[in-house]
């Protein structure tokens, strides 16, 4: 799993926190980590998932936005879920199976 600021992070923005990588177990759930430490004055306004495959282009997965509600793609529905509490600075989601 690799997340990063879109293209690049504007100088001042606050930053990206993900684990190494994530360690998964065939059949179970795991949960992937995404927090953002923003800086003062910055709010998280919507969270976007991707999946990024070798030579694929990359496909939304969920998209996690306080305004307009959670959304996760028809091929992930009932296997994404929202595993962050609270505003999105805490963006993790759980994979079910």
């Amino acid at each position: 799993v690799s997340l990063r600021c879109p293209l690049t992070c504007p100088p001042g923005a606050g930053r990206v926190e993900v684990p190494r990588s994530v360690t998964a177990v065939l059949g179970q759930d795991v949960v992937l980590p995404c927090r953002y430490r923003a800086q003062e004055q910055e709010q998280v306004v919507q969270v976007t998932w991707l999946k990024r495959g070798p030579g694929a282009a990359p496909a939304e997965v969920a998209v996690l936005n306080p305004q307009h509600g959670e959304h996760v793609q028809e091929a992930f529905a009932g296997r994404v879920l929202r595993h962050g509490h609270g505003d999105l600075e805490d963006g993790a989601i759980l994979l079910r199976n």
